[in-house]
């Protein structure tokens, strides 16, 4: 079971797997500053980045949506996985032995290939795939590449490959190469009959990467006349390692240029990937056999950086026909997951790019894409185009459908400029369009159903009441500021702050989530005991029970400290005696307040005292205060 790993083990899996090179695997980042990275969420839709990566103390948090942790606990959220499978796959990945408790059955244990085998399976397979290519018996897919002028540096750029028709000519070849059967089936690389057989045999393949690069499925063209499978394609099903809404072809090579130019290009297909990456137009991506969804628009935007800071464009190049029509319609559901500007780009005569590179060369592609209009225009002329607006009725009926679209996008911001887009082109007033656009959204959301009607959506099932937790204050009320300071030291430079924290209490903590930040703190030893420690962060949210403590603990690991330089004894100086004066004025203030209700005179020695005890804390907060101006 997953507590039987030894904790040697689980602090060696810590140590060797650099959390900032597991997130880069989901999450493009940036210098933040303070030796902090940061970046989109992978954890919810968000349109700038409060994700942030501390490599040195080995912590992310997500200042949006509160997920935080170390690199086990980053893995365990990305791919829903136990810890003990998390560790076992970071284990797997960074080359360390797990060790484990004497007598543990680990029938927990995740059943079926290593992660690392299969991806090492893929990759032998693309290079025996690459060599064939070359052989007799591709002659045909040459033919196929050169028809639509691909040459053989084009082949090898993207890793092009020919699939033998003999049955099982790579089965053989990755046995040869210690692969199980197991593995190549489960990979998707092999299926089972009578005996195993190649899945692809007899086609064109494209071999299909991660971001990284990894090789983690195949689409396969149909190239011959015999071929027993109709389907013109063929793509790699679900696997471990291969979940087709979350991958785009094309991604390894678009990346960089998508984070540079905050600019993606969708397309519809491997041949339209490759015209347009051999034209110029570097962050075209595709698809792998399905529509265009949520989960690819996540991808996208962890790559082109699509946030507020740096609004960018995604443009679609949709085939002309109907087929193309529709996913522009499909596209314009999802356009509120993009905070860049959405485009639709279709070339006049139904060409797709690969057709159009063939035919008029590779500025043609580039000028397809400088051509894009933005998508919701497209979509509402198609709408709209449907009818005959030199009739009165067909205007009505096409403001009506119209309406019923710009209702349906949920940023409320862009409804306006749709309903005047919607007006202009019906050839109606504006408040004419928007009475009917309040209409259309007071009567909710509907979608066509096959007759063409409407149909109303279904109601979400109320969630069971819970229990209310007390609420606590914003912890970035600036109440509290000096608070949150000091404990992001006491975490970060433990060394730094030292035993300077010796005269720091609980009751120094107004703020019932740092109070008990620090009570974790002072009952792992205070300061003094994180120094030296790689750990010592760690060890912290482990021994957190509240889950909103926890994440606290892993925001202050790695939200970065208010100076550009390493924090000196005068930064210190400056938040821990800070801290203790604001507990001597709030001593004071209270004091002061119980001297203004006690009566001098019936109660001169309690007065007294009093009066005494204000002169001794106004003394001490001066002493405060000069011990801060002295380190300064």
């Amino acid at each position: 079971m997953a507590g039987l790993i030894r904790e040697e083990s689980i602090a060696e899996v810590r140590e060797k797997a650099r959390i900032d090179d597991v997130v880069a695997e989901h999450v493009t980042l940036r210098n933040a500053g303070g030796g902090s990275l940061k970046g989109l969420c992978p954890f919810h839709d968000e349109k700038s980045p409060s994700f942030h990566v501390t490599p040195s103390r080995g912590f992310f948090h997500c200042f949006g949506c509160q997920a935080g942790g170390d690199v086990i606990k980053f893995v365990m959220d990305i791919d829903a996985l136990s810890f003990a499978e998390a560790v076992e796959r970071l284990a797997d990945k960074f080359g360390v032995q797990l060790r484990h408790e004497e007598g543990d059955i680990r029938e927990d244990r995740p059943r079926g290939p290593q992660r690392n085998r299969l991806v090492e399976a893929h990759k032998v397979a693309q290079q025996f795939y690459a060599e064939q290519l070359s052989t007799p018996d591709a002659l045909a897919a040459r033919q196929f590449l050169a028809e639509r002028g691909f040459d053989q540096a084009a082949a090898e750029m993207f890793g092009i490959g020919f699939a033998p028709r003999d049955g099982d000519a790579l089965f053989k070849h990755l046995r040869q190469k210690a692969f199980s059967q197991e593995e190549l089936v489960v990979g998707g690389l092999v299926a089972v009959g009578r005996s195993p057989y190649d899945r692809f045999r007899g086609r064109l393949l494209w071999p299909i990467r991660e971001a990284g690069g990894d090789t983690i499925g195949f689409g396969a063209r149909r190239i011959f006349e015999d071929d027993r499978i109709d389907a013109k394609y063929l793509n790699t099903s679900e696997t471990p390692i291969y979940k087709k809404s979350q991958v785009l072809y094309g991604i390894d090579l678009a990346r960089k240029d998508m984070a540079r130019s905050s600019q993606a290009v969708v397309v519809e297909g491997y041949t339209d990937v490759m015209a347009c990456h051999l034209a110029g137009v570097t962050t075209a991506v595709a698809t792998c056999g399905t529509a265009f969804g949520d989960e690819h628009a996540r991808v996208l935007r962890r790559f082109m950086h699509d946030h507020e800071e740096f609004r960018g464009e995604v443009i679609f190049a949709f085939d002309g026909d109907a087929a193309g029509q529709k996913a522009a319609l499909r596209t314009f559901a999802g356009d509120q997951n993009f905070v860049s500007q959405t485009y639709v780009t279709v070339e006049p005569d139904g060409m797709d790019p690969c057709d159009l590179r063939i035919q008029q060369g590779d500025a043609a592609v580039r000028e397809l894409i400088a051509r894009r209009v933005p998508l919701y225009r497209f979509v509402l002329g198609n709408v709209v185009g449907k009818y005959d607006l030199d009739r009165a009725d067909s205007r009505v009926d096409a403001l009506r459908e119209g309406a019923r679209l710009v209702s349906s996008v949920r940023d409320r911001s862009k409804v306006d400029a749709f309903a005047r887009e919607l007006a202009g082109m019906v050839g109606v007033d504006i408040e004419q369009a928007r009475s009917e656009v309040r209409r259309a959204q007071a009567r909710g959301p509907a979608k066509p159903d096959q007759r063409g009607g409407r149909r109303a959506e279904p109601q979400p099932e109320q969630p069971a009441e819970r229990p209310a937790r007390t609420p606590v204050p914003d912890l970035r009320d600036p109440r509290f500021a000096l608070e949150r300071e000091t404990l992001k030291l006491v975490i970060q430079y433990p060394m730094a702050i030292g035993r300077t924290t010796s005269e720091i209490g609980s009751e120094d903590f107004t703020h019932p989530v740092y109070r008990a930040v620090w009570g974790l703190v002072a009952a792992a030893g205070g300061p003094v005991a994180g120094s030296g420690d790689a750990q010592w962060a760690g060890r912290l949210r482990d021994a957190a029970t509240d889950p909103l403590v926890s994440s606290t603990i892993s925001a202050l690991g790695v939200e970065p400290i208010r100076t550009a330089k390493e924090p000196d004894a005068a930064y210190v100086s400056m938040h821990v005696f800070g801290l203790l004066e604001l507990t001597a004025l709030r001593r004071i203030a209270d004091l002061k307040s119980k001297l203004q209700r006690t009566n001098p005179v019936e109660n001169a020695t309690e007065y007294n005292r009093m009066f005494g005890e204000l002169a001794a804390l106004e003394q001490h907060r001066r002493t405060l205060r000069e011990r801060t101006v002295g380190q300064s």
